[in-house]
């Protein structure tokens, strides 16, 4: 029970930096009219909240 509340909180907090981050990247495309910036951030943002959860789950 103990490790599952872990990793639920680690979830909703990486879910809150890629939230930020993802804004980050929204702020560079709009505002500093930055696409290929914008759209690196936003991917590989992704890519890592997607591949390290997956590896903090099942280890």
């Amino acid at each position: 029970m103990q490790n599952f509340i872990y990793d639920l909180l680690f979830i909703l907090i990486s879910l809150y930096v890629l939230i930020k981050t993802i804004y980050y990247g929204l702020y560079e495309i709009k505002e500093n009219d930055n696409k290929t910036g914008g759209i690196v951030v936003i991917s590989f943002s992704v890519i890592v909240f997607i591949f390290f959860n997956i590896v903090i789950l099942f280890t």
